[in-house]
Order: structure tokens, then C-alpha cells, then sequence
């Protein structure tokens, strides 16, 4: 007798992994320790079961995702398959979109490639007035 879908509970670590948050189920325990996954609105550890239905938060820098699980899986499968165990609320991605279109808005800085060449600070030193 199968056991009924909707009450099959996984592990918080190996439901990332599966949904393909983290390449690893080491690195998602170790996120999940780190205080970067919150389920229904608490602080998870690895361990922790989540159910279809349950509300988590995955902060993966620079961008943050809100997440309704609608399925669970404890191994990993296609992308097709990991797409179809959660669903992303509308606010989280436009949110995420509006924060790419910033980041591909913002200024690129360029903080050189280290110590200056001779003819770079012969140069600075003429434009100083110094020579």
C-alpha cells in the first residue's frame, strides 16, 4: 500500500538538494546551519521535515526566494521535476527581477588589478604636479 502523497514528509537538506537550490546536499545542510533557509517563517535545521504546503525562504546571495512546497522528493531528478516541487510567490520574483534590473543598471567599478605599474605612477605623478 502506498503511503498518501500529500502526508509524505522529507528532509529539509535533501528537498534543496532536489529541487536543485544547492549543488550539494552538504552544501544545503550547511546554508540551512547557516541561518539562510527559514521554514514557515522559523529558523530550520538540516533535519527539519517539510510537508506540501509548508512556506520557506531560500537567501542564496544576492537574491531571495519565497517558496510554497507543492511536492516533496528526496533524490534528484531533471530540472523539469525539481521545477514542479515548489512554486514561487509573485511577489519574490518580481522582486528578484527588479533587483537584476538594478545590479545590470549599476555602475561597473573597477578597482584596478593591483599594484601600479612604473609608468602608471609616473603618470599619476605628473597629473599630481609632482614632477
Amino acid at each position: 500500500m502506498q503511503p498518501d502523497p500529500s502526508m509524505v514528509k522529507v528532509r529539509l537538506d535533501k528537498w534543496l538538494w532536489a529541487a536543485r537550490f544547492f549543488k550539494t546536499r552538504s552544501a544545503a545542510t550547511d546554508a540551512v546551519q547557516g541561518g539562510k533557509i527559514e521554514v514557515n517563517g522559523d529558523a530550520a535545521k538540516p533535519s527539519r521535515l517539510i510537508q506540501p504546503g509548508d512556506m520557506i525562504r531560500v537567501r542564496i546571495a544576492p537574491d531571495e526566494w519565497h517558496l510554497s512546497v507543492t511536492a516533496v522528493a528526496d533524490r534528484r531528478g531533471s530540472a523539469e521535476k525539481a521545477a514542479g516541487l515548489f512554486t514561487e510567490t509573485d511577489a519574490s520574483r518580481l522582486e528578484r527581477e527588479r533587483q537584476r534590473e538594478q545590479r545590470r543598471l549599476a555602475p561597473n567599478l573597477d578597482f584596478g588589478t593591483g599594484k601600479p605599474t612604473r609608468k602608471d605612477r609616473r603618470a599619476l605623478q605628473r597629473w599630481r604636479g609632482r614632477q
